[in-house]
């Protein structure tokens, strides 16, 4: 295993992390927990252990995950691992501080290394936490208490309120989304590293394009690496990420991220041919100067007539276009319509088009994007 300094906390974090997510039996935190999938919970942690992945980050909102990984990690030495938990903030922060002490209850420690703000997806979320009386405060009343160690934050927010919340120089670290497919939080990367903040990439493996089912088109574009290990390769050769989350469900899963390893210290060579290959199709498929200013002038979701997430749907359409990411663009697309702050906006349809193009009046690509966006409907649409 690798390791890099996980910013101002200090900490020094193997480049490959074990993320809770998918590895508990439940959404349901109060859902029984079987012996065959708590046993399948502790080899996993046993083989990252026995790899070098000290760092376990989890949720609370994880269901099952906090109590079945701190029952997995209740006989191991603490000063052999990096634990990380994420609660969301409140409006109340009593009612925060009361979902705080049941997470450390249901990790059966008295500390937790990293705390995380979970889900600073929007404004509203990072003022809960900001705020004279926030939750901040009572996160940071129990770090001088010596219960957590640092505080971060995880979002899936638009990119400036990423770089807001990292240039309040509260956090000391940040989990976000950055792989090849999606680079638009690339500004709040170096926002971090300007700060000294850690910066843990989120779910490269499943958010980053479906890779541990992939496309024939990228295996064949990605090869000789598979597109995992490319999408790792890729993400780990910007010095300023620090760690990335492997949910792995059981043991074997680390497996083929570990084969990166060996050519972690130059990565460019492999690189490189890779990148050529993939840009060079995203070009020729959406033609210049489209592929590459798409989204210039085109605003976020909340700043267009219905909340249409122009946005998301130009680029799901692109990664179906280009790189054939059907499964990955439609499961993505899906989500919206929901009043989901994890996804927020609205599908591209039922909506008044003149109305539309007004909203985009600062795109040098309206009348594209007005005859993509019924087409990018019909495609990423699923109505089974």
């Amino acid at each position: 295993m690798q390791y890099r300094r996980f910013g101002r906390t200090e900490l020094s974090m193997p480049v490959f992390s074990c993320g809770g997510m998918r590895f508990q039996q439940s959404w349901t935190a109060s859902h029984p927990v079987s012996e065959s999938s708590q046993q399948k919970l502790t080899a996993t942690v046993e083989r990252a252990l026995s790899l070098g992945i000290n760092h376990f980050e989890t949720a609370r909102g994880y269901g099952t995950s906090e109590a079945q990984l701190g029952q997995a990690l209740a006989p191991i030495p603490r000063d052999r691992l990096i634990l990380q938990t994420k609660v969301p903030p409140k409006a109340d922060p009593r009612e925060f501080e009361q979902c705080l002490e049941e997470s450390f209850e249901r990790l059966r420690v008295d500390r937790v290394d990293l705390f995380g703000f979970h889900g600073l997806n929007a404004k509203k979320y990072v003022e809960w936490t900001l705020r004279s009386g926030g939750c901040y405060e009572v996160a940071e009343r129990f770090r001088k208490a010596g219960r957590i160690g640092h505080i971060g934050f995880s979002t899936h927010a638009p990119c400036d309120v990423i770089v807001d919340a990292i240039n309040s120089n509260k956090f000391d670290y940040v989990n976000l989304h950055w792989y090849f497919i999606f680079q638009e939080n690339a500004p709040a990367i170096a926002a971090a590293a300007a700060r000294d903040m850690g910066v843990f990439i989120i779910s490269p493996s499943d958010k980053g394009g479906h890779l541990h089912t992939p496309r024939p088109l990228w295996l064949q574009d990605c090869a000789p690496l598979t597109p995992m290990q490319f999408n790792d390769l890729f993400c780990l050769a910007n010095p300023n990420v620090a760690t990335l989350s492997l949910g792995a469900a059981n043991p074997a899963q680390f497996d083929e991220h570990l084969e990166v390893l060996p050519i972690l210290n130059a990565p460019d060579t492999h690189l490189e041919p890779i990148v050529q290959r993939l840009e060079a199709r995203w070009r020729a498929v959406l033609g210049e100067p489209f592929a590459h200013s798409y989204l210039q002038g085109v605003p976020e979701w909340d700043q267009l007539p219905g909340g249409v997430n122009v946005r998301k749907t130009l680029w799901l359409w692109g990664l179906v276009k280009a790189f054939d990411l059907l499964p990955y663009a439609q499961s993505r697309y899906n989500m919206l319509g929901q009043d989901d702050h994890w996804f927020p906006g609205n599908k591209a349809v039922n909506y008044d088009p003149r109305a539309l193009a007004r909203g985009l009046a600062g795109s040098p690509h309206i009348d594209r994007i007005l005859a993509i966006l019924p087409e990018a409907h019909g495609i990423l649409n699923r109505t089974e």
